[in-house]
């Protein structure tokens, strides 16, 4: 079979993709390069000027790279934190107008001074303007994501990617020909009479069909599969790109999902399959022999990126005049809105595949491989910068006296009736027997401390009939579980209410359980179910993470928690999260007369007032604890946190860890901090989440 055969086959072609999506990436990451530089590298090699085994125009790749593209307008939407947005909706506005027409001016100019048409000339600005929050994760993991300037461009995403959106609907529709006034009235005519049905319509049908259906995931995964699509078959039936309507269906549907179980299984079929076929396809489509042969592409690309760079820096320069940033917020606002990902390349390849009757293209071959080279340079400088500067952002005093004092069950006077009506409940699921001894020593210690009771759960599968005999053998074995738990209990002195439950769904009835208990916190133990069938299907945890009303600690106890003396919590931030790790830590450590150490990693090139500004907050912090513990605080200055923490905790007992997640917005997974750290631990671990998390 010749080279040539094998890119016409279908199941050859996805079989080289999937080979390219699972080998290429981690090589870049660990080159320390973005995994999508990787894909688009994939695609120069694997295409028509490399071995010629993919080809762009077989229906697999257009197929594939048509989702792909649509995916990640939708992911782009989906993860505009809207809740920010609303935090500082007069300032991002302002930013984001700024950050739009700056560039969208800079790359007019650019278009008329190579002689393109001013058509073609107001796409490409259109390029420039929108951006990709593709260092979040850094700022998430720095703990400055509550700083202004921070919040500001976060929710300045939501203008640029929308305005970047509607003007390139108007170009395509433009080049088709015949315009004239009255077919640009009808197109934004339509374009906002959709946009009002798409945003307001899927988002209360979304939340209805979500109420209705209760916890059947599969069957609300498919519903906003069918949003997706839906918008986008709309967007072109109105005579617009379906990119487009993509970008709105997620936005029509974030409040719909939120944080849920069911956004994770969106965003992980899209970044770890179609999203990344686009990409390649982005790099099938590179002619480099082309680009290189011809000089004015060359200086078209130069200008086209430094116009890029310069534009989104008075813009950030113009909102620090305005809302009187220092120089750091000024440079971590330039370096976050500089990365042209998502809305740019999805625009690009639509715009370059647009031909009108003459057979004219929107965007020539040059200006394609001019941005597919600024999203490279941009994907890279970005990130760079945004590591360099945000590490010496401050956060306002505000920001701790609103969110660190408040703790899991610290509660204020307003609650006090209400405490002494429910005291202080630990909910704890059982089923293993052999884990089960530690689970209840570890909530009955808790429970001890605060003078409150704990839960024991046994929960049994449902079975259809009531009078089914393996369920009554399983009850039995549940009423044995529940006698070994109160006998375990009575060693600690606490008060015991065991519950029996039957029911479909183990997350839920944990959720529900502790609910109908008004449960303070859940112990739970470690779920077996990781890795891609997690993933696909979630777990328990991920379940009750979701569900719960009340903060859940997930535990991995090595040995019995009255044995714990030493114990590490590793600080990023100062968070309420962070906090409520740290009250956990100190209740567990007064139980056992331990010492409780606060490991925080910060940046080799944070600056050492920063540091030691940091550290004085979390000492305040620590010591405004009614609890006489030994608090100690430790700065380790490192780049790979996990790695600190993992050496650094071989000497304690027991690490108390936070559940977080970290995207970019081109919903394209990274690494995550916490999931290393659990792999690689040898002491016991605890894993809080928060509710709703």
């Amino acid at each position: 079979m010749t080279l040539n055969s094998l890119a016409d086959s279908p199941i050859v072609a996805f079989t080289i993709l999937l080979t390219v999506i699972f080998t290429v990436p981690p090589i870049f990451e660990r080159l320390r390069l973005p995994g999508l530089v990787g894909l688009l590298v994939a695609g120069v090699v694997l295409g028509q000027n490399g071995l010629k085994l993919l080809n762009s125009e077989s229906e697999t790749i257009n197929l594939l790279s048509d989702i792909g593209k649509i995916y990640l307008m939708f992911v782009a939407g989906l993860e505009i934190d809207l809740e920010q947005f609303r935090k500082t909706k007069n300032r991002s506005i302002g930013f984001g107008i700024l950050t739009f027409l700056v560039p969208l001016i800079a790359g007019i100019a650019v278009g008329r001074l190579f002689n393109f048409s001013w058509n073609t000339s107001v796409l490409i600005g259109s390029l420039l303007a929108s951006h990709t929050l593709l260092a979040y994760p850094i700022v998430s993991r720095l703990g400055v994501v509550t700083n202004e300037a921070v919040t500001v461009t976060i929710g300045a995403t939501i203008f640029t990617d929308t305005g970047a959106l509607l003007v390139l609907a108007i170009c395509v529709g433009i080049h088709g020909g015949q315009f004239s006034a009255l077919s640009l009235a009808i197109l934004l005519g339509g374009l906002a009479i959709y946009s009002a049905v798409v945003l307001f319509g899927f988002d209360w049908a979304g939340k209805e069909f979500f109420r209705r259906s209760g916890d059947e995931q599969s069957n609300q995964f498919l519903f906003i599969l069918l949003a997706l699509f839906l918008a986008s078959v709309g967007a072109q039936v109105i005579g617009i790109e379906k990119i487009v309507g993509a970008f709105l269906a997620g936005l029509a549907v974030n409040d719909v999902l939120g944080r849920s179980p069911v956004k994770e299984k969106i965003e992980f079929i899209g970044s770890v399959l179609f999203i990344p076929c686009f990409f390649v396809d982005m790099g099938l489509l590179i002619d480099i022999p082309a680009f290189i042969r011809t000089l004015s592409s060359v200086w078209l690309t130069v200008v086209i990126v430094l116009a890029l760079i310069g534009s989104k820096f008075i813009a950030a320069f113009l909102a620090k005049l305005l809302y009187r940033y220092n120089t750091a917020e000024l440079l971590t606002m330039w370096s976050l809105s500089l990365p042209q990902v998502a809305a740019t390349l999805a625009a690009a390849l639509v715009a370059y595949q647009t031909v009108n009757p003459a057979g004219e293209r929107l965007i020539n071959e040059g200006v394609l491989n001019s941005v597919i080279v600024l999203m490279l340079v941009t994907a890279i400088l970005g990130p760079i910068i945004t590591a360099r500067f945000a590490s010496s952002l401050q956060l306002s005093q505000t920001d701790f006296e609103t969110d660190s004092l408040t703790t899991w069950w610290e509660s204020n006077e307003t609650q006090l009736l209400e405490e002494k009506q429910y005291p202080f409940t630990v909910v704890v699921p059982i089923y293993n027997p052999k884990t089960q001894r530690y689970l209840i020593e570890m909530a009955a210690l808790l429970a001890n401390h605060e003078s409150g009771r704990i839960v024991p759960l046994a929960i049994t599968r449902a079975h259809i009939h009531m009078d089914d005999p393996q369920l009554v053998i399983a009850l039995d074995q549940s009423q044995q579980r529940l006698s070994l738990a109160r006998e375990i209990s009575q060693e600690f002195d606490v008060e015991v209410s065991p519950a029996n439950r039957i029911d479909d769904d183990i997350a839920l009835a944990i959720s529900r359980t502790s609910r109908e208990q008004n449960a303070s916190l859940i112990v739970m133990g470690w779920s077996q179910t990781t890795g891609l069938r997690a993933r696909l299907f979630g777990n328990v945890i991920d379940s009750v993470f979701w569900s719960s009303h009340c903060p859940v600690a997930v535990t991995r106890l090595l040995s019995s928690p009255k044995t714990i003396q030493r114990i590490l919590v590793p600080v990023g931030d100062l968070t309420r999260q962070t906090i409520g790790a740290l009250r956990f830590a100190q209740i567990l450590a007064d139980v056992n007369q331990a010492e409780v150490v606060l490991l925080h990693v910060c940046d080799r090139k944070s600056p050492p007032n920063r540091v030691e500004r940091f550290v004085s907050q979390l000492s305040d912090i620590a010591s405004k604890s009614q609890l006489q513990v030994n608090t100690n605080i430790q700065t380790i200055r490192g780049d790979d946190v996990a790695r600190v923490v993992i050496r650094e905790a071989q000497t304690f007992d027991l690490a108390v860890l936070r559940s977080v997640r970290y995207r970019t917005a081109g919903g394209l997974a990274v690494s995550e901090v916490t999931t290393q750290m659990i792999q690689e631990l040898k002491c016991s671990i605890v894993l809080l989440g928060e509710p709703n998390s």
